[in-house]
């Protein structure tokens, strides 16, 4: 019985221990003479190399979201980096402000491309990483920013996006694509509408790109971020069974893309 009890013990100790040892820290860099301010998430209990992901942020920047998920992340094995693709310090903090500076890259997909690259370099830079096995995921801009980072011919696994905008100014550039793709979207995203789904998708058909397009019933734009609120009406809000079966489809998608060899 001792034994027992000894042994329950010793299991609750390693699963305390296994959740404390996720790591973080901030990461300076730059692209070109831009300073840029990342945030790195590991698991320091694992050994040997492990899969990279980069994580790209919302329209609003580097912030708890983006670094949660990244946390997320290195709870599931993986080093992850939150790339910055603003800038340190730029952090808009109204929506009017988001979108002004989100629409400097919209309209300059080689920056975006830039400094999503930065990041993904800094990412395959850690000594933790196996960085013949990286992925990309991004949130709504950060969606964007990912097929982006695709569309450049970047040397990833997967990139996967959620409630990201599809379109792009130069869809040719999808032959550029080794990566497989995941766009996880709501179905009622007023933002993402069914001409630019369709658009999407034949991009990478033509592109011959392997790709998987999931569409979640009763979602709209942001559909994981709970901050987001739950008012439909308003084209934004959380979705929590979408939220849960997005972040599922990913894992899957992870589990299939990084075995090893492949």
């Amino acid at each position: 019985m001792l034994r027992l009890v000894m042994v329950a013990a010793a299991l609750v100790w390693w699963a305390v221990s296994a959740e404390a040892a996720v790591r973080t820290k901030v990461v300076e860099y730059k692209q070109g003479d831009t300073v840029l301010e990342g945030y790195l998430a590991w698991d320091d209990a694992r050994i040997g190399k492990r899969p990279g992901v980069l994580v790209v942020h919302e329209w609003t920047g580097l912030g708890p979201y983006a670094k949660k998920r990244a946390e997320m992340l290195a709870k599931l094995g993986y080093v992850a980096f939150a790339a910055d693709i603003y800038g340190k310090g730029v952090r808009p903090a109204t929506p009017a402000e988001a979108a002004k500076v989100a629409a400097i890259y919209k309209d300059d997909r080689s920056l975006m491309r830039a400094r999503a690259r930065a990041g993904l370099e800094v990412l395959k830079g850690q000594n933790q990483v196996d960085p013949k096995r990286l992925a990309a995921i991004g949130y709504c801009f950060g969606g964007t920013t990912v097929l982006e980072l695709a569309r450049d011919g970047a040397d990833l696994r997967g990139v996967a996006s959620f409630h990201g905008g599809l379109a792009t100014p130069t869809p040719g550039d999808a032959v550029n694509i080794k990566a497989r793709v995941l766009a996880l979207h709501g179905a009622d995203d007023p933002f993402v509408k069914a001409d630019e789904v369709a658009a999407f998708q034949q991009e990478l058909r033509a592109a011959k790109v392997d790709w998987q397009f999931i569409s979640y019933a009763n979602a709209v734009h942001s559909f994981t971020n709970p901050d987001a609120g739950n008012d439909n009406s308003k084209g934004a809000a959380y979705n929590e069974k979408a939220d849960k079966r997005s972040w599922e489809a990913m894992k899957l998608f992870f589990s299939e893309i990084f075995k090893q060899g492949r």
